[in-house]
C-alpha cells in the first residue's frame, strides 16, 4: 500500500464510527491479547461518546488515516499542563492504529509526525506514550521516532 493513498487529516464529527472500528481494532489486537484485565468491548460500548468529546475538547487531538473516505487508523492526543509535583507542559499519545493491510507504508510514522508537530505547536516540552512491553514491533516503532523507555509498570494478578 503506497503511503501517498492515505491521507492524514484531523477527524470530524462523521468519522467518529471509523474511529470506533479502528479504536475496536487496536483494543482486540494489542490489549485484547496481552491483558486479561481489558475489556476489548469498551469501544464498542463507550468509543462514540469518548472521541465525540474529545473532538469538543481543545487540549486532544484526534487525527484519522483515510484511505478513499474510509478511516484505516487512527492517533489520539492530549495536553497536560505542569503541576507542582511534575513541572513540565506534556504531551501523551494515547492511542494509535493503523489496520494490518496499511501498515509498513509510513501512515503511522505521518500520525506521530502531526502528532509531535501538534504537541510542539501546544508548547509540550516532552512527549510519552505507553506500550504493552510484549508488543516489540509497537516498542521498536516508537523507539523508531525517538520515543525511550523511562518507566516499567509490573502487575501481578490476585
Amino acid at each position: 500500500m503506497a503511503d501517498q493513498e492515505v491521507s492524514v487529516r484531523w477527524a470530524r464529527t462523521e468519522d467518529i464510527p471509523g474511529l470506533v472500528a479502528s479504536s475496536a481494532g487496536l483494543f482486540a489486537e494489542d490489549g485484547g491479547t496481552r491483558d486479561p484485565g481489558i475489556n476489548v468491548h469498551w469501544p464498542r460500548e463507550h468509543g462514540a461518546e469518548s472521541f465525540a468529546a474529545a473532538l469538543e475538547d481543545p487540549e486532544r487531538l484526534v487525527l484519522v488515516a483515510d484511505f478513499e473516505g474510509r478511516v484505516v487508523g487512527h492517533l489520539m492526543g492530549s495536553v497536560t499542563e505542569a503541576s507542582a509535583r511534575r513541572p513540565v507542559r506534556s504531551a501523551t499519545l494515547i492511542s494509535l492504529y493503523v489496520r494490518p493491510e496499511h501498515r509498513r507504508a509510513g501512515t503511522g510514522a505521518r500520525l506521530v509526525g502531526e502528532f509531535l508537530a501538534w504537541a510542539t505547536g501546544r508548547g509540550a516540552e516532552e512527549v510519552e506514550v505507553t506500550a504493552y512491553t510484549a508488543n516489540t514491533d509497537a516498542v521498536r516503532f516508537y523507539e523508531r521516532h525517538g520515543f525511550a523507555a523511562s518507566t516499567l509498570t509490573l502487575r501481578r494478578p490476585l
